[in-house]
């Protein structure tokens, strides 16, 4: 069992609860740069929201994100996200990421939404879609692949 993780029911419970706060907490640097989530107003699944921050701050003259807290951003969402959506609790481990930054990211709030396209027996993909002012013009999308790891510690 990963350390911060309290078992199998805690797992399950929180997941059944919709309780990703409880998640968050044990991601410190996710509360550093400004991570949270809501219900998506647009449907089922949630809303993430990296808060404008300046140690989020890569140029300062813009001043813009810097891509890493960007980058760091949507893995965040796509884990949590993919936790909440797998058909059973499972503990996702990143395999591969593809970020693709479409224009700066402003020192304003940022918001993303995630899309799982696949969820096999052990691996997941998952898409994520950041944006700032306006859905339609991301300011960046990316392409995370995931192995899925039974929560108990062993591989599914």
């Amino acid at each position: 069992m990963p350390e911060g993780i309290h078992g199998v029911e805690w797992l399950t419970r929180t997941r059944d609860e919709g309780d990703l706060s409880a998640w968050l907490e044990l991601m410190p640097y996710a509360r550093r740069i400004g991570v949270t989530t809501s219900p998506d107003p647009k449907g089922d699944g949630l809303l993430f929201r990296l808060d404008p921050r300046a140690g989020n701050v890569g140029n300062v003259m813009l001043p813009a994100l810097h891509g890493g807290v960007v980058a760091a951003f949507m893995e965040t969402a796509a884990t949590l996200d993919l936790m909440l959506a797998t058909r059973e609790p499972r503990l996702p481990r990143i395999v591969d990421i593809s970020i693709d930054y479409l224009r700066t990211a402003r020192l304003v709030p940022t918001h993303a939404r995630c899309s799982l396209l696949r969820e096999g027996r052990r691996l997941a993909n998952v898409t994520v879609s950041a944006w700032q002012k306006e859905e339609a013009t991301p300011v960046a999308t990316a392409r995370l692949h995931f192995v899925l790891d039974d929560p108990e510690g062993g591989q599914a």
